[in-house]
């Protein structure tokens, strides 16, 4: 017997697993109305054949903005359709295209043209962006709306350059999506001022919120009956705290699943949901430290000592650690800030300024925020 029939026909308490899928879009996003809303009013100018403002959405992971834009996205096209416009929406995630050059020759190849990914000048690939907006057959000008998602990523690693040539494309409007509110300092001044964009915050979900997306998701995804009363709540609970991450209450629900089909369990229990998270934040956290240069593992390093003598970390008792386990392989103190503030960004610590009285100055207190013994692992396996 083929090995795949054999699992293939094992029973399950999913129905459809996609559903809990993130990327899965559903027919409505609860609690995103609002949202929604706020983008559509400045989106309805393109049906009236006007190039709408350029808008910015910030917001945690797991609140909602990819889904959002993508939403909106989908009902404006529905709604040019029986409109006398040439309305044309693109998402763009900038993770897979990270490059000024990259975002332009892949807008050009959904409109039909044969641009290389690399090979040409970049003056040619503007200039062929630029063509497409020539009116069409029907005498219509194109207006272009770009979702540039995760644009953070992109403006690290390669400036400003691809919001300088949108901003002075005509009939072009640009949505950013950003996790982080302070992302505008990799633009230029003279960039910002051609951007005057429209801000929309995504606030993360509370737990009774999330308690909604998951019981309409659970129904497409799980057989009836199937779940246990505190598990859709221990899951929302848990993802709450989690600063509102609706990401991370799929997961835990989807991982309790798969837990209560690797068990046999015709059921899901709430202590699944606690093992999913354990399994989880294992593979997150263990995933995340593998990958860090070797400078930034001592400095978590440090932090774990420091946490486990349970002292409160300041950055000079951070840097004395450091210096000890690399054994005059390190950094210089400034670096050391820079370290920080990275693995800030990555949630595996926080930090926080506070004032030493009057005349003593100001100090960072750093806080791990990950398990000890999954840092541990992490670091040491």
């Amino acid at each position: 017997m083929n090995v795949f029939d054999e699992l293939d026909g094992k029973k399950s308490v999913f129905r459809d697993k996609r559903f809990l899928d993130h990327r899965f879009l559903p027919d409505k996003l609860p609690h995103r109305e609002e949202q929604i809303r706020a983008i559509a009013k400045y989106w309805v100018e393109a049906l009236k054949g006007v190039t709408p403002p350029d808008i910015t959405i910030y917001g945690k992971t797991g609140t909602g903005k990819t889904a959002v834009a993508k939403f909106a996205m989908k009902q404006l096209n529905e709604a040019s359709k029986d409109s006398n416009v040439n309305v044309r929406t693109e998402y763009i995630r900038c993770t897979d295209y990270t490059t000024e050059y990259q975002v332009l020759a892949r807008l050009c190849q959904q409109f039909g043209k044969d641009v290389p990914y690399r090979g040409w000048t970049k003056a040619e690939v503007i200039n062929t962006f630029r063509s497409l907006f020539k009116k069409n057959v029907f005498g219509q000008d194109l207006i272009l709306i770009v979702v540039l998602d995760e644009i953070d990523i992109l403006l690290k690693k390669d400036g400003d350059g691809l919001l300088y040539t949108l901003t002075r494309t005509d009939n072009v409007s640009i949505l950013s999506i950003s996790n982080y509110v302070d992302f505008k300092k990799f633009i230029k001044p003279r960039v910002r001022s051609s951007l005057r964009d429209r801000e929309i915050v995504f606030p993360p979900y509370a737990a009774s919120q999330l308690v909604d997306i998951l019981n309409e998701r659970s129904k497409l995804s799980f057989n009836d009956g199937v779940l246990e009363d505190d598990v859709i709540p221990l899951c929302a609970a848990l993802a709450a705290k989690e600063e509102g991450d609706a990401r991370y209450a799929l997961d835990l629900l989807r991982t309790a699943g798969e837990i209560a089909d690797e068990q046999g369990s015709d059921v899901v229990k709430g202590e699944f949901v606690r093992e999913a998270k354990d399994y989880i934040e294992h593979n997150k956290v263990t995933d995340i430290i593998m990958t860090l240069p070797s400078q930034q593992q001592r400095v978590l390093e440090a932090i774990l000592y420091l946490t486990k003598q349970d002292e409160e970390i300041t950055s000079g008792k951070l840097y004395e650690v450091y210096k000890k386990i690399s054994q005059g392989d390190s950094v210089s103190y400034r670096r050391i800030f820079d370290f920080v503030n990275e693995l800030e960004l990555l949630g595996l610590i926080s930090t926080n300024t506070v004032s030493k009285g009057r005349g003593k100055g100001r100090t960072n207190i750093i806080k791990l925020q990950c398990d000890t013994s999954v840092l541990e692992n992490a670091l040491w396996m």
